[in-house]
């Protein structure tokens, strides 16, 4: 069975704010299936303003603080670009894609399934690093 992409419908260039774009990240990670034991806070980092387009960079940071641990051994961030074209119509929706933290691949929010094991990953080989240390 072919599982069903989760998506949300991203703002238009001309209604873009970086507080909206902020929000519209929030929802969209609204529809990723993980569990409710992880927490996460995002923030925006920087605009880059490019030849035919300007980028907007924000972080997103997730851990699973405990009882006996509130204060996690490490986090993993996933680094979200909203991107508005300085050619195309502003009427058109940003362009959004994402990085986690210690990867290069690009994902799209039309194009991928998140998958709460790559958060699980990122913090355990985090752990395992520390440990060899």
């Amino acid at each position: 069975t072919k599982s069903v992409i989760k998506n949300i419908q991203w703002i238009t260039g001309n209604s873009f704010t970086v507080e909206r774009g902020r929000r519209q990240i929030e929802e969209y990670i609204s529809t990723w299936d993980v569990h409710r034991s992880w927490l996460h806070w995002s923030e925006f980092l920087q605009e880059e303003e490019l030849k035919y387009s300007k980028r907007y960079h924000y972080r997103v940071c997730w851990s699973v603080p405990t009882r006996r641990k509130p204060i996690p051994q490490a986090t993993a961030s996933i680094y979200f670009v909203i991107e508005i074209s300085k050619i195309k119509p502003a009427t058109l929706p940003v362009e959004v894609f994402f990085t986690l933290e210690s990867s290069r691949l690009i994902h799209r929010p039309e194009q991928c399934q998140f998958r709460e094991k790559w958060l699980k990953d990122i913090i355990e080989n985090k752990i395992i690093l520390m440990e060899r240390l």
